[in-house]
């Protein structure tokens, strides 16, 4: 009796905490960039935003949540932030030009959603300004947007943490010392700035869709991560497609994480994975907005991904996906965004639709492209597409290539397996 209410407490703690991390995971963006507006300078947004927090671990456990937890937030922040900037005269007189310029530099634009405040807007496009780095973009987008640790983006970036640190520290300093403002670009600008927000988080879920390298083949927290960002930005530029396609895309690829892996963690081929455990409602929602994305304009890079995901996940198996239109669409993608991935990608389609000897005449043609060497997968796809063709020996070299260059333990016992069945079929011969 005595350990049942014993456990039944600790689930009660566990739960309390639970819920304190969800707040804080969805307030922190909004209470951050509210700050860097108000006050001009991330590095003290960020510092009061956090001792903002732990003062609610402290008081919340004991008085409870308050009922608008974000006001109280702000509020504790806003003070601590006037609190500093009274001890520190100096660094109070900076940020009062910093603010006298953001000012000139742009009136706030008008909420673009009835709920959420622009601030946040800004802040994504602050993060991804075309004048910082694109390692420095992802990184910020990463730190501030997202709120992950210094360490963790390390992790992500397969960097260590005290170069992670400073490549934020430079980022923070490139935007102070260029005087990079905290707004949402003109409507003549925007066209040229989204598509470098978009590929910000774009590239986070890439890392989390298929690691760089590690004991595991996913990381999920950061391709949930790169959803919520996309949320975030469809919510605040719901005319604009492109977004609505990232975030179809994403969600039709992250509907199959459950399927991708088997129970100790090795990899699952798609022909092989059980569509059952798809998330069918998030590849409703993803197909819902592919509609958005491809209506009302010509098609954009995003939006046809998102189609070509969609007729993947629609598809009751491999053998029934309807190849022919998923090549059509990469013939579109490859008049929008040429690049030796998506070439990569149509072979492999070829292949699917006209037999791998057609395939592998493709992914001949872009053997000598220098952007693909060192590239993984396409060793791999020759690999799959000399073993259906009966040439194991020639299959052999190119997964031993593929191995040489996988980054994960998964993608290697996978490769390792098929190296050993091709030189097992060849000796056999």
């Amino acid at each position: 009796m005595t350990g049942r209410a014993g456990a039944s407490s600790g689930d009660s703690r566990a739960d309390s905490r639970l819920t304190l991390e969800a707040v804080f995971r969805e307030e922190r963006g909004l209470l951050l960039a509210a700050l860097v507006r108000r006050f001009g300078d991330l590095d003290l947004a960020e510092e009061v935003t956090s001792e903002a927090i732990e003062a609610a671990l402290v008081h919340w456990p004991v008085d409870g949540v308050p009922p608008k937890p974000g006001a109280w937030l702000m509020t504790t922040a806003r003070r601590k932030a006037v609190d500093r900037l009274r001890r520190d005269q100096a660094y109070a007189a900076r940020l009062a030009v910093l603010q006298v310029e953001a000012e000139r530099a742009a009136a706030p634009p008008p909420s673009t959603d009835g709920g959420l405040p622009d601030e946040r807007l800004q802040l994504f496009f602050t993060c991804a300004h075309p004048a910082l780095p694109a390692e420095d973009r992802a990184a910020l987008t990463l730190r501030c947007l997202a709120g992950l640790t210094t360490p963790e983006v390390a992790r992500a970036f397969l960097v260590p943490g005290a170069t992670m640190g400073k490549r934020i520290v430079r980022a923070k300093n490139r935007i102070r010392l260029l005087r990079i403002p905290f707004r949402v670009p003109d409507a003549d600008e925007l066209p040229g700035r989204l598509p470098g927000v978009l590929q910000v988080v774009y590239s986070i879920f890439t890392e989390g869709y298929a690691a760089s390298s590690g004991p595991d083949l996913q990381r999920l927290d950061l391709a949930e991560e790169a959803i919520r960002l996309a949320r975030i930005l469809r919510r605040l530029l719901p005319g604009e497609r492109e977004v609505a396609g990232l975030l179809a895309l994403m969600l039709l690829i992250h509907a199959r994480r459950d399927a991708r892996t088997g129970p100790d963690g090795d990899l699952v081929l798609l022909d092989d994975q059980d569509r059952g455990r798809w998330d069918r409602a998030m590849i409703e929602e993803g197909a819902a907005l592919v509609v958005v994305a491809l209506s009302g304009g010509p098609p954009g890079l995003y939006g046809v991904q998102a189609a070509i995901a969609a007729l993947h996940d629609e598809a009751a198996d491999v053998a029934g996906t309807d190849w022919p239109q998923i090549v059509a669409l990469y013939d579109v993608l490859r008049g929008l965004a040429p690049s030796p991935i998506v070439e990569l990608n149509r072979a492999v389609a070829v292949a699917m639709r006209d037999g791998p000897a057609a395939g592998l005449a493709l992914l001949d043609a872009l053997a000598d492209d220098p952007r693909l060497c060192g590239y993984g997968p396409f060793s791999t796809a020759r690999g799959d597409l000399l073993t259906r063709l009966g040439r194991p020996a020639e299959a052999a070299t190119a997964y031993r290539e593929a191995l040489e260059l996988a980054g994960t333990e998964p993608e290697r016992t996978h490769l390792r397996g098929r190296l050993a069945e091709v030189t097992r079929v060849r000796e056999e011969r």
